[in-house]
């Protein structure tokens, strides 16, 4: 799911998420920090794994701001066992803050690029 749609017309959306939990669906916030509803998607959907929006990423390495957030929503996430996804590292500098601030997943152009017949919609 992603956190650039709001929740709010949908009704029953906890009790919606826990019954695809239930069936064995992880479910996955993509985007968190670029959109609509930020923590309210995040605390609603109490997903098991968190990406974070590429805008947080990006310069993570020359805005102290930026890392102090992906660093505190890294230690919640895990506080509440969630997994977080770094989006867009693009530069050395960025990678190593994101290892730095604990995030377990990482990806972005400077690990590699997407393969042959990869596209944009399916991501």
């Amino acid at each position: 799911m992603t956190e650039r749609v709001t929740l709010d017309g949908i009704p029953g959306v906890p009790s919606r998420v826990e019954r695809l939990k239930a069936m064995g669906y992880r479910i996955a916030v993509d985007d968190l920090g670029a959109g609509y509803a930020g923590l309210t998607s995040f605390s609603l959907l109490s997903p098991s794994i968190v990406k974070l929006d590429l805008s947080l990423i990006r310069d993570i390495d020359k805005f102290p701001v930026k890392r102090k957030i992906v660093m505190a929503m890294t230690e919640v996430s895990h506080e509440l066992g969630m997994q977080i996804v770094a989006e867009g590292i693009e530069t050395k500098s960025e990678l190593n803050a994101v290892i730095d601030c604990g995030c377990d997943f990482l990806q972005g152009y400077h690990l590699g690029r997407p393969g042959p017949g990869f596209s944009p919609a399916l991501s």
